[in-house]
């Protein structure tokens, strides 16, 4: 066992104040928060039950010690990771909700699926007591809502495709943050996912050769999955802002997806606005457009590079090219500039430093028609104080795996108008922990 070392006299901290509750003067405030909140619950707002959350998971940490509180994370919280990426895996979860809610027996389930009835009865233990899973009796459970939404791919396999092949960029952050200088890091070709798994390989090439990348796809389709979408008319008024005055022609370019893995975005979209003008267009690197297996045939599959040029642009044609009798002109002398309607960049941005992001809006820049087309990022806006915890979480994804950033509004017009010279014309908000629409224009 460890013992003290000599100089602990001299820290400013007595190693007892590990053993005491971090904030206990707290609980009865936030206790009485709580009670009032919650009996409002039923007749409020999902702002109201995220608000709950907070205050609950906030009157855990008063009532633990520190040292509760670090084995919580070392102890109990990797355990559970790794739990339920073993149920994930070896078809676990998908098997106890087939089972239904009935209590299950470890010995049955472990001989149904092949594993060490053992082992299982470990991990099992382990979810039970972090209150994952219902314990019944001895070797016997019951699912619970959480674990039987680990069936879906949605949610299960970003166990797999977002943590089981990133987890130690993170856990070797520190090193890599000292080796470099305690510097915040902006270089995309310098990662701690890359310096913990020594490869020069981007966060979504190193996932997909590990054998994850549909898992990572299938995380991805079920990100926005109980959040209000950027095409709510509660969050951006689709019709007034895209559809009215937009080229009726069914073969104009309506809304391209920069970025956008395997279509997910579009989907939802041409469901809620099926009559939408025009094209649909996605757009992503050919080893994204080729793990494409149910999209609706409407959206227009397109490979493509953000870095490059901007293929959906505004341009010259010939009016001969039209049937328009009523001009007496000549035709071959006229020209029309197309361009798209909304150009639509989700969760992109954040991957990347300033610099590359500059080069990227640019490309959209130049393809956008003046008066017409609008850029559309929907992206985190973090608040300068009082920022959510989802918000702050996925910050922490992107400076460990990406050396990237979720941005502050400061950062966003400083990115969008100083360095590339577009005009945000309003940040729509989607409410806590949901990301915003940065709307911008030609300035």
């Amino acid at each position: 066992m460890a013992t003290e070392s000599k100089d602990d006299t001299s820290r400013p901290v007595d190693l007892s104040s590990a053993a005491r509750p971090n904030r206990i003067e707290q609980v009865p405030i936030l206790l009485k928060d709580i009670t009032e909140s919650v009996n409002s619950l039923t007749k409020g707002t999902d702002e109201d039950r995220k608000d709950v959350l907070v205050k609950c998971r906030a009157l855990v940490q008063a009532v633990q010690t520190p040292r509760e509180t670090m084995v919580d994370h070392c102890w109990g919280q990797m355990g559970a990771i790794a739990a339920v990426g073993f149920g994930v895996d070896s078809g676990l979860w998908v098997l106890m909700a087939q089972n239904g809610d009935k209590t299950q027996k470890v010995v049955d389930l472990a001989m149904s699926l092949g594993v060490d009835a053992r082992l299982l009865s470990r991990l099992m233990r382990h979810l039970g007591a972090m209150g994952l899973l219902v314990e019944v009796g001895e070797d016997e459970y019951r699912p619970t809502n959480y674990t039987r939404c680990l069936s879906l791919p949605q949610i299960g396999h970003g166990y797999l495709g977002l943590t089981a092949c990133t987890g130690a960029g993170t856990l070797k952050f520190h090193e890599f943050s000292r080796k470099r200088g305690w510097v915040n890091p902006l270089d995309p070709k310098d990662t701690s996912l890359m310096y913990a798994y020594g490869t020069n390989k981007h966060i979504f090439n190193w996932v997909q050769d590990s054998g994850y990348g549909t898992h990572l796809n299938d995380y991805l389709g079920g990100y926005g999955v109980g959040r209000p979408l950027w095409m709510d008319p509660a969050v951006y008024p689709v019709k007034e802002r895209l559809i009215n005055d937009a080229n009726p022609s069914p073969d104009a370019p309506f809304l391209v997806d920069i970025g956008g893995n395997v279509g997910h975005d579009l989907a939802r979209f041409h469901s809620r606005y099926p009559d939408a003008p025009g094209k649909l267009i996605l757009q992503d690197l050919p080893m994204m457009i080729r793990q494409i297996k149910d999209l609706d045939p409407a959206i227009v599959r397109m490979e493509y590079d953000f870095h490059n040029e901007q293929p959906i642009k505004g341009r010259v044609v010939p009016l001969s090219s039209f049937s328009l009798p009523q001009f007496h002109f000549n035709p071959i002398l006229l020209i029309i500039s197309i361009g798209a309607r909304a150009y639509y960049i989700h969760s992109t941005l954040h991957n990347w430093s300033d610099d590359v992001c500059e080069t990227i809006l640019t490309r959209v820049k130049e393809a956008m028609k003046p008066g017409y087309s609008r850029l559309l990022i929907n992206e985190f806006v973090v608040p300068q104080i009082g920022a959510h915890w989802e918000t702050t979480g996925l910050d922490m994804l992107m400076l460990t795996l990406f050396s990237s950033e979720q941005r502050t509004n400061k950062a966003w017009y400083d990115l969008v108008e100083r360095r590339v010279g577009l005009k945000i014309v309003k940040i729509w908000s989607s409410g806590k922990g949901v990301e915003s629409v940065i709307e911008c224009e030609l300035a």
